[in-house]
């Protein structure tokens, strides 16, 4: 019996469920992806953006033509070539007419369009459109037989496949779209750069990236602003393909009378509006308690003070004569600048990244990531070709031409003779090619002349014609047949489009740092109290009693860590998630502190373990029970998100250990399982990392588990235990342990003391 083939049952009549989904979804897949979100590499247009744009020209809606309501165009999109909502296809519409969206808007729309604050563009019977002068890039060359057309959806129209773009619109007015298991973000870029780069790697195809970087030095948004990441960042996004830019607003300061001063924000980063900074601003000045706390945190205390210590007023002065123009007022005259920018840029999206997601459609028909070269390179190839078809569509024509040419001239030489033919022959088009050796092209030309058209002047014209297409001919050959004659032209026609729409760089490519918030923080002792329950407290000073220490009822001491006040903080919890919190922003130890879950985000049914303070350069021993760890740097501990961040692999029902300290002395780990194992490891085979799960420090057998552990020098430790009913201490040296020292994962040795119920603990020298 032949074995079924995947998908269909054994008797070949029905098909599996799970088949059926797997192929039903991947089709939905591809159609996202091809027939709706990425652009095309060729045009850099979407389909609903080509349909739109093939409609209006269709339609004659030219740049000097008059516009027309936005309801006819739709219209025309969805009953010939888009069958699909009208509303989406009004947006798609809109966007391209949005200058403050597109670099280099396509449609000229007349009417309420919409506004960078994300006020939505009237209803499409009240809107008028029709195309840019730019729009004409992608449009000219449609009838030169460049692309192919394909019938529409229900076979009753031709649509094209592509449209014959003369310049890298992909990358002049970027794209941004969600497909399934991909997106893509390409920035806008200047078209005089781009063009360059473009002529650049004609004339040399092996351009550096180097050379390259310094033509395209950045992306150029339409709303201006400025990128402060390094020239390196920028260039290790183009070659890879994908990053994040850090941008910020343009501003500048206005002397106002009696010494007094405003700040004036004119240029804002792309997908920030004035109307959102206005409502950040709100927020910090006026925060509302978060979902779930019965108060605002100490964050959010201390936002809204700084705020309303430096700023008085914002206005939104943003129209027609600045399309943006946001004032802030400080709250005097002696409020020094530098701190207001700072202020202002971090607490709002005044400064934010930009993601860069260089994903499109290439000439293979395959969605992919790619670099800006291999973008350049791809859209050159495809103008190649289409110049390379718009050359031959030209040739034939003139060919054509010629043809037809030849043919009256024949019968402006034999004018009585072909007019004597015609009229004594019952097949008049076999007769003159059979009498004067004509095609059927020449003979149905000839028969269709009228009369006129035999004049004497007309042959003259003739002959005139038929030199200028010899010509014309002669140069369209020469430049098929000529690869540098093809190069020149195909620069030549991009350096003109780049004089036609060609205009200065508007954002500003300038490294700087991002801006960060630095509180003044006087560097003092203090001594952290944590207890079992995870409340938090500060007393200043170190060396405190910690018998002395109160707690609620219940509660009792986890750790008291002496530290700086301008140090940082950092709990764990059991899932492995590490959280931050400054020191400074402790309570005091007044009271019985606050809990550190109302100063944190922390994931429900979670809870924190564990507990550390420190300066960065703190390195610390982390585990789990099961016997896996690595050595980490305070450092890479730490993180600006109140949700924290995942450091840690553990596995579900595993523990934590308590993170170790390691000292600048300590030269050796010292383990201790349950099972009374006990293995010495030089520190120099445990791995140094940021996070994960890191390696097997002691070999455990099922079931057992690390018990304790210490971090030791030369001078070893102490086994603190009972001996004869009283505490004693076993001192060993590392002489005394040499038989325990091994390599990482070992099981160890059984440990033998005269103590009972050891407590390992680090021997001071």
């Amino acid at each position: 019996m032949d074995t079924p083939q995947a998908g269909f049952a054994a008797d070949d009549d029905s098909i599996t469920l799970a088949w059926y989904a797997e192929q039903a979804y991947l089709d939905y897949a591809v159609s996202v992806v091809r027939g709706r979100a990425l652009p095309d590499v060729s045009d850099g247009q979407k389909p609903v953006q080509r349909r739109i744009l093939y409609a209006m020209h269709a339609m004659g809606l030219g740049p000097g033509a008059k516009p027309v309501k936005s309801a006819r165009v739709v219209g025309d999109v969805l009953g010939k070539y888009h069958p699909h909502g009208d509303q989406a296809a009004y947006d798609a519409m809109v966007r391209m007419a949005q200058d403050f969206v597109l670099r280099y808007p396509l449609i000229d729309g007349h009417g309420n369009f919409g506004s960078r604050d994300g006020d939505n563009a009237a209803a499409m019977r009240y809107t008028e459109a029709r195309l840019t002068p730019f729009a004409q890039v992608l449009l000219d060359e449609l009838d030169e037989g460049t692309v192919d057309f394909l019938p529409n959806y229900d076979g009753s129209q031709k649509e094209p496949a592509l449209l014959p773009a003369r310049l890298p619109v992909v990358l002049l007015n970027g794209a941004s779209g969600i497909a399934v298991g991909m997106a893509t973000e390409i920035p806008s870029h200047n078209l005089r750069e781009i063009t360059a780069a473009c002529v650049a790697l004609i004339r040399n195809p092996r351009l550096s990236d180097e050379e390259l970087h310094a033509i395209v030095p950045g992306p150029d948004f339409s709303g201006g602003g400025q990128i402060i990441s390094s020239h390196e960042e920028i260039a290790a996004i183009y070659q890879g393909g994908r990053g994040s830019l850090k941008a910020r607003a343009r501003w500048h300061f206005e002397e106002l009378a009696r010494g007094q001063w405003q700040m004036v924000v004119t240029e804002l980063p792309p997908g920030t509006s004035a109307q959102r900074v206005l409502e950040e601003i709100e927020e910090r000045t006026n925060p509302k308690v978060r979902t779930g706390k019965k108060s605002l945190s100490t964050e959010q205390q201390q936002t809204k003070a700084l705020m309303l210590s430096l700023l008085d007023t914002v206005r939104d002065e943003s129209g027609k004569e600045a399309a943006v123009r946001l004032v802030f007022e400080p709250k005097s005259s002696r409020i020094s600048r530098d701190e207001l920018v700072t202020v202002l840029l971090a607490q709002t999206s005044m400064e934010t990244s930009v993601p860069v997601n260089l994903v499109c459609i290439g000439l293979d028909g395959r969605p992919g990531q790619t670099s800006l070269r291999g973008m350049l390179t791809e859209w050159l190839s495809f103008r190649t070709d289409t110049l390379t078809r718009r050359t031959r569509h030209r040739l034939d024509k003139v060919t054509d031409r010629i043809h037809v040419l030849e043919g009256r001239m024949v019968v402006y030489l034999n004018v009585d003779e072909v007019i004597q033919t015609i009229r004594e022959a019952d097949e008049p088009r076999a007769a003159l090619m059979e009498r004067f050796n004509l095609t059927e092209r020449q003979a149905d030309d000839i028969l269709e002349m009228r009369l006129r058209q035999l004049a004497r002047l007309e042959g003259i014209r003739i002959e005139q014609e038929l030199e200028r297409q010899r010509d014309e001919q002669k140069k369209l050959q020469e430049l098929l047949d000529s690869p540098a004659a093809f190069k020149r032209l195909m620069i030549k026609e991009i350096e003109a489009d780049a004089k036609a729409f060609g205009d200065d760089r508007r954002t500003l490519i300038e490294p700087a740092q991002r801006a960060v918030l630095e509180t003044k923080v006087v560097e003092e002792p203090v001594t952290v109290i944590v207890s079992q329950k995870g409340w938090l407290r500060a007393r200043q000073g170190h060396g405190h009693d910690a018998s002395q220490f109160s707690f609620k009822a219940g509660d009792s001491l986890y750790d008291a860590i002496e530290c700086l006040t301008t140090h940082e903080l950092v709990a764990f919890s059991n899932t492995g998630r590490a959280y931050t919190v400054a020191v400074a922003n402790l309570p005091s130890a007044r009271g019985d502190g606050q809990p550190i879950t109302s100063m944190i985000d922390i994931e429900p049914g979670t809870r924190i373990v564990h507990v550390v303070a420190g300066p960065a350069e703190n390195r610390y021993v982390v585990a789990a029970k099961s016997g896996h760890g690595f050595i980490v740097n305070h450092a890479d501990l730490t993180t600006r998100q109140r949700a924290g961040k995942q450091f840690f692999s553990i596995e579900k029902g595993d523990t934590w250990m308590k993170p170790l300290l390691l000292h600048p002395d300590d030269t050796h780990l010292a383990m201790l399982a349950k099972n009374g194992r006990f293995l010495v490891v030089p520190l120099e085979e445990l791995k140094t990392m940021t996070g994960g799960r890191g390696t097997q420090l002691m070999g455990l057998d099922k079931g057992d588990a690390l018990a304790q552990w210490v971090a030791i020098g030369p001078q070893g430790l102490v086994a603190r235990g009972i001996y004869r009913n009283r505490e004693t201490d076993v001192e060993l040296d590392l002489d005394a342990l040499s038989d325990f020292v091994g390599k990482r994962a070992r099981k160890g040795r059984a440990l033998a003391l005269k103590v009972r119920q050891p407590r390992l603990l680090r021997r001071s020298s």
